[in-house]
């Protein structure tokens, strides 16, 4: 490898999370532009699986790791990977998959783990195993009169639902019922982003949230930080990424005991170990108002946009950005040289 590291950032993925990843994969611009030594290609994916540079010329990925252009431009051999796509293809695993195929490292989770964590389904099942508490649940296949009534039920001894898109993130296709007569619309909109829905309890609860990551060989999960939404609503997509967004964040959470802190922490390792992740991720908890603590989700590529809790975490726990990410991008290479 000489001249540097030829590092491919790669972003959009023609999903619903796209406009976010462009976004993210500025934030990752931004910082390796401090870094020497990286020499640095933007590409974007479309929905139609289509790769173009920033200033439009089209191209492909190929299996002998290099960017062929469809002009006349020589190509371009890539060195390493940021698959900086929230959502499909990225944090499906899909994508990873390919870079394993072809042997081109990349950063951040494996495929088998991203591919688990995305699936709330498959998610729960792990936490379950695991031996974290998360929140009480039954799984839908299909949106027939059987499943109506199961949900139905499970609101009458629940009082509140959540039905939500198994296999979406961002909260995309996820749905608050407290109504009966609601039950089966909200299952036919899940539906329609997922083959699979998971129909989880209502939990009144705060929000809270770790970043957790490699560094130095070592995995760190930070202090819990804070979503504070607006009176009885949840962090839906639009409050997420939204310029008026009701929702405030704090990087570190008020009013938390150190024996919360510690397990919640303790939860988080717990998890990222567990399902074998890499290099980074964000893990969502609930501190419910009996004081239990669940584990709700886990964000195996998090959003790295202005307002994104994953950068905020990691800043205040002492880590710079640049510096974490090139230590793993330096020593996957080392390890895969030797």
């Amino acid at each position: 490898m000489t001249n540097g590291i030829n590092l491919l950032l790669l972003c959009g993925g023609g999903g619903a999370e796209h406009a976010i990843s462009l976004l993210s994969a500025g934030y990752f611009e931004s910082c390796l532009s401090k870094a020497a030594g990286i020499n640095l290609l933007w590409l974007e994916l479309n929905g139609k699986g289509q790769y173009h540079t920033k200033d439009g010329r089209k191209c492909e990925l190929t299996n002998r790791r290099e960017i062929r252009f469809d002009d006349d431009s020589p190509s371009w051999p890539v060195d390493y990977v940021i698959p900086c796509i929230h959502g499909y293809p990225g944090e499906t695993g899909d994508i990873q998959s390919y870079f394993n195929l072809i042997n081109l490292p990349y950063f951040g989770c494996e495929s088998e783990g991203s591919s688990n964590c995305f699936n709330k389904i498959t998610a729960k099942m792990w936490f379950s195993a695991l031996g974290i508490p998360n929140t009480p649940y039954i799984f839908v296949n299909q949106p027939d009169d059987e499943a109506i009534a199961r949900c139905q039920q499970a609101l009458e001894n629940w009082g509140s639902l959540f039905i939500k898109a198994a296999s979406q993130g961002s909260s995309v296709g996820c749905y608050k019922v407290d109504d009966a007569a609601k039950v089966a619309e909200a299952l036919k909109d899940a539906f329609s982003y997922s083959p699979y829905v998971v129909v989880e309890k209502t939990i009144r609860a705060r929000e809270l949230e770790v970043a957790v990551y490699e560094y130095q060989g070592e995995v760190i999960a930070t202090r819990p930080g804070e979503i504070v939404c607006a009176a009885n609503t949840f962090y839906t997509y639009e409050e997420k990424y939204a310029d008026n967004s009701h929702a405030t964040t704090k990087v570190e959470a008020d009013n938390l005991t150190e024996a919360q802190i510690a397990t919640i922490r303790d939860y988080a390792v717990r998890a990222f170990k567990g399902l074998k992740l890499r290099h980074l991720s964000r893990i969502d908890f609930f501190l419910s108002d009996e004081g239990e603590i669940l584990l709700n989700e886990i964000n195996t590529f998090p959003g790295l946009t202005k307002i994104s809790m994953f950068p905020k975490m990691l800043a205040n726990h002492g880590e710079d950005f640049t510096t974490y990410l090139l230590d793993n991008i330096q020593r996957q290479l080392a390890k895969k040289i030797s």
